[in-house]
C-alpha cells in the first residue's frame, strides 16, 4: 500500500517537473501587432508563426488599427513587435521634405537611428520591396483619357475631369501621402470628390474603384498590392519620385530585443525573401483569392523551408 502511494507521489512529482521545465523553456510571451491592411496582417502572421516555431508564447494583436494607433501601442508597451515601413520615418519625425527618404539605404539608416534615439525601438532587417503610396484608376478611364502618370492625372483633374477617389483618412490627411501628390503635381481634390474610409485597407478602396461604387473611379493603392491587375486598375506612375521608399521591416521594443537577441536571426531570412512580386502574389491570394491570411503565411514559410 505504502509502495503504491510513494509511486503515485513520484509520478505526480514527475509530471509537475516536466510541466515546470516546459514552461521555463517557453520564451515570451510576446505581443505581435500590425496595421489593419492585408499586407500588415500577412507580415504579422509570418512573425507570429516564426516566433511560435522558435518556442515563443505569442499574443496575436494583428490588424490592430491604423498607423497612429499601432505606433502608440508599441511605444506604450501594449505590443512588442510589428511590421512597419521605412518611409513612415518621414512622417514620424516630420521630415517629409527630405530627399533621403527616397533612397532605400539612407531611409532605413535614418529611421533606425531616430526611432532608437527617441522611442527605444529597434528596426530589424528590411525586405527588398517598396510598398509605397500610389493612386490607381479604372482601366477604362486610363485608356479613354490616356492617363499613365500623375502628371496626366493632374491635367485631367484641372481640366474638369470627373474624379471620385476612395481612400482612407490617413492617406488623405498625412502630409507625405495625398497632399504630397497634390503639391508636386499641381492638383487639388475636394471633399466631395472623395469617399474616405477609417482603415487603410486597399482591398476595400480598390474594390470600390473596380466596381464603380458610388461613382468611384480612383483608388488609394500600395505598391505591393496584388489585386490591381486582377481588378483592371492602372497605377499612375510617380514620375517625380515624390514618395519615399516603404520597405517592410519588423520593429521591436528595445527591452524585448535586449532579452531576445535571436529575433533578428529568426526574422531576417524571412524578410529577405519578400521582394515586390512575392508580396504582390501573396497579397493577391488573400485580397482576391479570399484565402485565410494565416494559412497563406504558413504556406509561404513552409515552401521556403522556414516553417
Amino acid at each position: 500500500m505504502q509502495t503504491r502511494i510513494i509511486i503515485r507521489i513520484l509520478s505526480v512529482a514527475a509530471v509537475l517537473l516536466v510541466a515546470s521545465l516546459s514552461l521555463a523553456a517557453q520564451k515570451g510571451p510576446l505581443t505581435v501587432g500590425s496595421k489593419i491592411d492585408t499586407e500588415g496582417a500577412l507580415l504579422g502572421q509570418m512573425i507570429i508563426l516564426m516566433l511560435e516555431k522558435n518556442g515563443y508564447a505569442v499574443e496575436d494583436k494583428t490588424e490592430f488599427g491604423p498607423t497612429p494607433i499601432v505606433r502608440k501601442a508599441i511605444t506604450s508597451g501594449e505590443i512588442d513587435i510589428y511590421p512597419d515601413y521605412t518611409g513612415n520615418g518621414a512622417f514620424y519625425f516630420n521630415t517629409q521634405d527630405s530627399s533621403l527618404w527616397r533612397d532605400r539605404a539612407r531611409a532605413y539608416e535614418r529611421v533606425k537611428k531616430l526611432d532608437f534615439q527617441e522611442n527605444n525601438l529597434i528596426w530589424l532587417t528590411p525586405a527588398p520591396a517598396n510598398n509605397t503610396w500610389a493612386l490607381a484608376v479604372r482601366g477604362e478611364l486610363a485608356r479613354g483619357k490616356n492617363l499613365r502618370t500623375l502628371e496626366d492625372f493632374a491635367r485631367y483633374v484641372n481640366g474638369g475631369g470627373e474624379v471620385k477617389l476612395a481612400a482612407c483618412e490617413e492617406f488623405v490627411s498625412r502630409g507625405d501621402a495625398l497632399p504630397s501628390f497634390e503639391k508636386a503635381y499641381g492638383f487639388d481634390l475636394q471633399d466631395e470628390q472623395m469617399i474616405v474610409f477609417s482603415g487603410c485597407n486597399t482591398a476595400q478602396t480598390e474594390k470600390a474603384a473596380a466596381q464603380g461604387t458610388s461613382g468611384v473611379n480612383t483608388a488609394m493603392a500600395f505598391g505591393t498590392d496584388g489585386s490591381l491587375a486582377a481588378l483592371g486598375l492602372v497605377v499612375l506612375e510617380d514620375t517625380k519620385n515624390v514618395q519615399p521608399v516603404y520597405a517592410p521591416t519588423a520593429v521591436v521594443r528595445k527591452e524585448v530585443f535586449a532579452e531576445y537577441l535571436e529575433l533578428e536571426s529568426i526574422l531576417a531570412p524571412v524578410f529577405a525573401t519578400l521582394n515586390q512580386k512575392t508580396l504582390q502574389d501573396l497579397n493577391a491570394r488573400v485580397a482576391i483569392g479570399g484565402e485565410n491570411v494565416r494559412a497563406v503565411a504558413a504556406d509561404f514559410l513552409e515552401e521556403k523551408g522556414f516553417y
